[in-house]
């Protein structure tokens, strides 16, 4: 027998997917839109005055008056919002400040208003609403859901509340979801990752789990310590359990694994949310891609990948991007955050409606001897490598070898496997002729003997979660890079292999 709230979900899936179908259908208007808001309602900001706000009244305005920013650049601005001061970056104060670790920023705070805040809730509750609109389940929604997430545990800094950004979404669950969720409050306030998930296994144990969330990585975890304590597969652990949702990393490497520690393949949604704003959601089961949030109050600027470093590149809107290009994403937002690089790259798989796939990071790249190799194409050479085979990857990470011992340099590999093939070689030759085929400048460097074809260097079962746990980084939303340009990560991994 349905139940009422699961018959209630359906209508009110059908009004939310006609309400985003009208933005969706008039994608340029739309973005003007927020961009004429965000510029008047800024006129009289700091930032607003230093820029001369008031004589914007287009893009090209917009370009000449305000240049690309990343949180470096920004820093001076939100110095004085993280002292106290109003009316900086954004009419009066922000309410929330999502504190995150940068690379080389230290601590990172990230301004959330009252304007921004609503964007990051709705986002994700629309994606599960398109879901439901598109397949007509929604029975799920009277099961148990959890979300794998930090801790809500805010702090205050002049009276402007502090956290991660997953802590800060934990205080705005919707009243009807609130029976639901897990895990517990308290549960959820513990610090040590390995510990909470320990706690969060206890916890869904008994319940009927109809929708699992989280980045792929800490849930694989939460998985496995399911299937230790049990001896059963998660599918049979929760046998009503239908929908994975996950975002912050490509969900392909993982899926062969994670189909198997369920026992069978369960529906999933990508999102795009980030500290910075909520970019992106799966609207489709049957698309590639995700639509991009065109009102949701931030503005879209990009700039191509191959022209981003240059000293002039030409930035453009949403009605100049083409398909399949990869494009650095630079922002504006109801934040305060102007013309501000997130430093992913995204790449557009359809214009009409907007959909994207995250493809990297602009600090993400191997390019040590000038072939400009990005996430995307790694993830996809080990995705095409994995094709029929009983072969199962964990974990993996790529950097480059300038200086072997001897021979030609060459990009290592470090793979930590679940199931490991038989013959290494194999598998390497395999990633190899993928990704010369998806990189040209790769291909010619193989190809004119100035690289070596790569090499795969195995690394011990949990040593990458070792490797995170060692720098402050196991579990919430980080992620282990997919590759880097230098050799600072695996470093310890070459030493023990």
């Amino acid at each position: 027998m349905i139940s009422l709230k699961s018959a209630l979900a359906k209508p009110f899936a059908k009004r939310i997917y006609k309400s985003i179908q009208k933005w969706a259908n008039n994608p340029v208007e739309a973005q003007e839109k927020v961009f004429q808001s965000l510029i008047s309602k800024a006129t009289s900001t700091a930032f607003g005055k230093d820029h001369d706000f008031i004589s914007i009244n287009s893009h090209e305005d917009f370009v000449k008056r305000v240049p690309i920013r990343d949180y470096e650049a920004l820093k001076p601005y939100v110095e004085k919002v993280v002292a106290g001061e109003e009316d900086i970056l954004w009419k009066g104060k922000p309410v929330y400040f999502a504190k995150t670790s940068g690379t080389t920023s230290g601590s990172k705070y990230i301004p959330i208003t009252k304007e921004s805040m609503p964007a990051h809730v709705e986002a994700a509750r629309n994606a599960i609403l398109m879901y439901i609109h598109e397949t007509g389940n929604s029975k799920f929604v009277d099961g148990k859901m959890i979300f794998l997430q930090g801790s809500p545990i805010l702090n205050e800094q002049n009276g402007i509340q502090l956290g991660r950004l997953s802590g800060i979404v934990a205080h705005y669950v919707p009243k009807y979801l609130q029976k639901n969720r897990l895990p517990s409050w308290e549960t959820n306030c513990i610090e040590d990752w390995e510990t909470k998930v320990d706690a969060i296994v206890e916890e869904t144990l008994p319940e009927n789990m109809t929708i699992i969330s989280g980045i792929p990585s800490w849930v694989q975890m939460y998985f496995e310590k399911l299937q230790q304590k049990t001896g059963k597969k998660v599918g049979d652990i929760f046998k009503n359990f239908n929908l994975f949702i996950f975002g912050g990393v490509n969900y392909e490497p993982y899926r062969a694994k994670f189909e198997n520690l369920i026992g069978r393949s369960v529906d999933s949604i990508e999102l795009y949310p980030a500290s910075e704003g909520f970019f992106a959601f799966q609207d489709t089961q049957k698309e590639k891609g995700m639509l991009l949030q065109l009102n949701s109050g931030i503005f879209y600027e990009f700039i191509r990948a191959d022209e981003f470093f240059d000293e002039n590149p030409k930035r453009i809107t949403i009605k100049d991007v083409e398909i399949g290009v990869n494009y650095v994403m630079i922002i504006s937002t109801n934040a305060g955050l102007w013309a501000y690089n997130i430093g992913d790259t995204i790449e557009f798989t359809s214009t009409k409606p907007y959909r994207v796939i995250v493809s990297g990071r602009i600090k993400h790249f191997i390019s040590a001897f000038g072939e400009h190799v990005i996430g995307k194409e790694v993830e996809q050479a080990m995705q095409e490598a994995l094709i029929n085979s009983s072969i199962s990857v964990s974990e993996f990470t790529v950097a480059p070898q300038i200086n072997p011992e001897e021979g030609l340099p060459y990009h290592e590999w470090f793979i930590e496997f679940e199931n490991e093939p038989k013959d290494l070689s194999d598998l390497a030759r395999k990633i190899d002729e993928s990704l010369q085929k998806q990189n040209s400048y790769y291909f010619d460097l193989i190809d004119g003997k100035v690289l070596q074809p790569l090499k795969i260097t195995k690394v011990v079962k949990g040593g990458f979660q070792d490797y995170m746990k060692s720098i402050g980084k196991l579990g919430g939303q980080n992620k282990l890079p997919r590759l880097s340009n230098d050799r600072k990560i695996v470093e310890r991994f070459s030493d023990k292999n």
